[in-house]
């Protein structure tokens, strides 16, 4: 299935499989963002790898991927380690954005995509052990809720960098019912010092029980972004759940979901400019 924008110039590849099912939201705001998108099933994409070479940016979509058999998005993630790991740690490796929320987050870190390697060191064809999981929310039920967020200054990731927000727009959807993020106190501190936690749950709407209020990750490069929540449903400011007590002036601009996307899609393109430049 092949989903284009107009005017766009960069290619996003959604991968999909069975039981996933925010694929279309996804591939929207890659979309909305300025990409030309196309969504692959993994399965497909497992018998050519060298297809991901082709594209801008990549998305792992949210969803419960073969059902959450086993343990939430376990048989997603052993499949993409003997498939396309390879082919997509070369993506990283050159440049590629990638975006994983929800089930694409326990995918990632499942595979051994996030929290990647240290800085400085590159990517292997070989994907390490988890060293983060997404435990069963302190609840111990799903949620489907708004929540605020806020976005750490020292943040090295390019999803949200940046990112700029008031008190009544700073919301961001989730929905999910293993989102706890949870790591042993040396992974947290390492991953606090070097800029890697993206996003964090407001104080007050801390439901889920995640180490220091942890809602995303991103990769020492800043390019790979992994989190419970799903900005891919939050593109326009009617989807805001207060969005008829928004001011105009609170409106004008990107929604912070959409924005997301649209640092990334800035980033490719100041990367493939680069590029150009350099031949």
């Amino acid at each position: 299935m092949s989903r284009q924008a107009k005017s766009a110039s960069l290619r996003a590849l959604v991968i999909t499989a069975p039981g996933i099912n925010c694929d279309g939201e996804l591939c929207e705001a890659f979309e909305l963002a300025g990409c030309t998108v196309d969504s692959e099933l993994l399965s497909r994409l497992s018998r050519d790898p060298a297809q991901i070479d082709r594209y801008d940016l990549i998305g792992l979509p949210g969803g419960f991927s073969y059902g959450d058999d086993i343990a939430a998005g376990r048989i997603m993630a052993a499949l993409i380690r003997q498939s396309i790991y390879p082919a997509l740690a070369a993506a990283i490796e050159r440049g590629t954005p990638m975006m994983t929320p929800c089930n694409g987050f326990q995918i990632a870190v499942q595979a051994g995509l996030l929290p990647g390697p240290n800085a400085g060191e590159p990517w292997s064809d070989a994907p390490g052990e988890p060293t983060v999981a997404l435990a069963q929310n302190a609840t111990a039920r799903f949620n489907d809720i708004w929540t605020t967020m806020e976005i750490p200054a020292n943040t090295r990731c390019v999803w949200t960098r940046g990112l700029a927000m008031d008190a009544d727009t700073a919301l961001i959807p989730c929905a999910h019912g293993e989102g706890r993020f949870v790591a042993d106190e040396e992974t947290i501190a390492t991953l606090e010092a070097n800029g890697q936690v993206a996003v964090r749950y407001g104080a007050g709407d801390h439901f889920n029980g995640s180490m220091n209020r942890i809602a995303g990750i991103c990769d020492a490069s800043g390019l790979v972004f992994g989190l419970m929540p799903h900005p891919e449903r939050y593109l326009r400011w009617t989807q805001h759940p207060r969005w008829t007590r928004l001011s105009e002036a609170q409106r004008v601009g990107n929604p912070p979901g959409l924005q997301m996307f649209r640092n990334a899609v800035a980033h490719a393109a100041a990367r493939r400019e680069g590029a150009g430049a350099r031949r």
